[in-house]
């Protein structure tokens, strides 16, 4: 029997019939219903092709292991959740261990080129899934990345991936998963059904898998600063943005309020999960407009170059612990606005 289970009513969250932050309030406003998150999508990464996995080596050992990166994730979810952050995003494909990146020669793939899943990776996502339950936090799958779904064979490999990946899900009896249909839809995806015209097939198809009666909630994410088209908004149960290149916390607030414009919006969470801006010491940054737009935000840090290990959770091998400033700011600032410390 699962632990956590997911919903949404109206433009909340609700966990096991419960309301999130249930009586917390901060910048004048209440923040029950918010699902604030942080992007660790690398938590069951492994590189498969030999000529790149050698870079990926942990500074202790020289080389990289799959399996300690997802035990060291795991055992640092706990502090997570202790900072009141009750969701992270993870992805098939990862993302990139960069944080940007023109080429990506790495293979980081669960699904095969047919939309298969590999065993080795459900493994690893069945491990962390099952310890979310245990917590109380929610998983935001994402199936793909851009520039790792070049792996795939064709659209119809793309709508198996998607097909295989809710189905695995719903046959596990996981409550607590929201799936993510691709990280940032966007023309630079390989296969059309990946754009921002028809990606919204997808988030469909998804919505029609059931098992037991019971069907996953689904959304995909845009670029930094884009405004989900009208097809978007109707099909997702949740709408998600990015707040990538958007410096100014004030257009991180119009962002919020042009979505909730979109033809054919009606009543539903509106969630950042990906957003790699800072300032956590700032009277106002993009976290706080976000959240004065009661709209969740999301936690986006990668290794800057010439950072150490300890920085960015997105750059491979990873310290999953709150170990730099800019980790130890965001969280900080989580603890304060989910305990009722914000005026």
């Amino acid at each position: 029997m699962r632990e956590t289970q997911v919903e949404i009513k109206g433009d909340r969250f609700f966990l096991n019939g419960k309301v999130t932050y249930q009586g917390i309030h901060g910048h004048g406003r209440a923040i029950e219903g918010l699902l604030l998150n942080t992007r660790m999508v690398q938590g069951i990464f492994d590189d498969l092709n030999p000529e790149t996995r050698a870079q990926w080596g942990y500074p202790d050992t020289g080389i990289w292991d799959p399996d300690r990166n997802t035990a060291e994730f795991i055992e640092a979810m706990p502090l997570w959740r202790d900072h009141g952050i009750l969701a992270f995003t993870l992805n098939l494909q990862g993302g990139s261990p960069f944080g940007y990146s023109k080429k990506q020669p790495w293979v980081n793939s669960a699904i095969d080129p047919s939309g298969m899943l590999r065993d080795d990776y459900l493994g690893r996502l069945e491990r962390i899934l099952d310890r979310a339950d245990e917590l109380g936090m929610v998983v935001i799958l994402g199936i793909f990345y851009f520039g790792q779904e070049k792996v795939m064979q064709d659209e119809v490999a793309i709508k198996n991936a998607v097909a295989e990946t809710v189905k695995w899900v719903l046959r596990k009896d996981y409550r607590n998963v929201l799936i993510e249909i691709n990280n940032e839809a966007s023309e630079f995806y390989s296969q059309p059904i990946l754009n921002p015209a028809r990606v919204h097939e997808l988030i469909l198809l998804a919505k029609e898998i059931t098992h037991d009666g019971r069907r996953l909630l689904v959304s995909t994410s845009h670029r930094g600063g884009v405004i989900p088209a009208s097809a978007v908004v109707r099909a997702s149960d949740y709408i998600l943005l990015h707040g990538n290149h958007i410096d100014d916390p004030a257009a991180i607030r119009q962002m919020v309020r042009d979505t909730r414009q979109v033809e054919g919006y009606t009543p539903k969470p509106v969630m950042f999960n990906e957003d790699d801006h800072f300032g956590f010491e700032k009277a106002d940054n993009n976290f706080i407009a976000a959240v004065g737009e009661y709209a969740s935000w999301g936690y986006f840090d990668y290794r800057l170059e010439n950072e150490k290990f300890d920085d960015g959770y997105q750059s491979i091998p990873v310290n999953w612990t709150v170990s730099s400033a800019r980790k130890r700011g965001f969280f900080g600032l989580a603890k304060k606005i989910t305990s009722g410390e914000m005026p």
